[in-house]
C-alpha cells in the first residue's frame, strides 16, 4: 500500500474528498483489506469513511428478474449507480462535501433506510465493492486497488461465509448460475488488472 500513502501525500485534499476505489470479485477479501486501510491511513492522520457499494443495491423484485438470466441481472441490475452517482460521487466530483440522509440498503427488511452521510473536505473515502472499474462509477474514482485471488480460493472463503444461500451443493450452483458468470463478463469488458492503480494478490 506504500504506493497509495505516497500518491496521497502527494496531494492537497485540504478543500475536497479523494476516493478511493477497493474492487475485487466475490470472497477476494475487500472488506479485510479496507479494514487494515483504514487504520493505516488513520495512524498518517488522514480522515476515513467507508461505504459499500452493497449499500446501493435494487430491493430483490428489482434485482431477481425472472424474465432474465441470473448473472444477466447481476451484472446488470443489482446496483443503483445512478443513485449512487447523484447522491455521492457526483457532487465530490465537482468538489462538494456530503452532508445529507442517504437511503442505504438494509438486508433484514429488503428496502432502505435513511442514514445522515457527513463526508468532509480533507477526508479519504473507501468505497468497497465488486465491478467498480464499471464505466458507471470508475472515472469518479481517484484510485483504485485491485484484489486478484484465484477462483478456487474466492469459492472456498464463500462456502464458509454464505451459509444464507443453503449448503454446499446451494452455494457452489448459486455461484454457478449467477456470480461467476457475470465475474467474468466484468474481466472480459474492463481488465480489471491491467486498468487498476494497484493490484494486491
Amino acid at each position: 500500500m506504500e504506493c497509495l500513502l505516497r500518491e496521497l501525500r502527494n496531494q492537497d485534499i485540504s478543500n475536497r474528498i479523494y476516493v478511493i476505489g477497493i474492487d475485487g470479485l466475490g470472497g477476494a477479501g475487500k472488506s479485510t483489506i479496507v479494514n487494515s486501510l483504514k487504520v493505516q491511513l488513520q495512524k498518517e492522520k488522514y480522515h476515513t469513511y467507508v461505504l459499500h457499494i452493497d449499500d446501493f443495491i435494487h430491493p430483490k423484485h428489482i434485482r431477481y428478474d425472472e424474465s432474465k438470466k441470473e448473472w444477466d441481472c447481476y451484472y446488470n441490475i443489482q446496483w443503483r449507480y445512478d443513485y449512487l452517482v447523484k447522491e455521492i460521487l457526483s457532487p465530490i466530483k465537482r468538489g462538494d462535501k456530503i452532508d445529507k440522509l442517504i437511503e442505504l440498503y438494509d438486508k433484514e427488511n429488503d428496502g432502505y433506510i435513511k442514514q445522515q452521510v457527513l463526508i468532509e473536505h480533507g477526508t479519504v473515502l473507501l468505497l468497497e465493492g465488486i465491478f467498480l472499474q464499471r464505466k458507471e462509477i470508475r472515472r469518479y474514482l481517484d484510485f483504485i486497488i485491485y484484489l486478484d485471488v484465484p477462483q478456487e480460493v474466492r469459492l472456498s472463503r464463500v462456502i464458509k461465509r454464505d451459509g444464507y444461500i443453503g449448503g454446499l451443493k446451494d452455494i457452489k450452483c448459486k455461484y454457478a448460475r449467477r456470480y461467476f458468470p457475470a465475474e467474468e463478463k466484468y474481466i472480459l469488458d474492463y481488465s480489471p488488472i491491467e486498468n487498476a492503480d494497484l493490484v494486491v494478490k
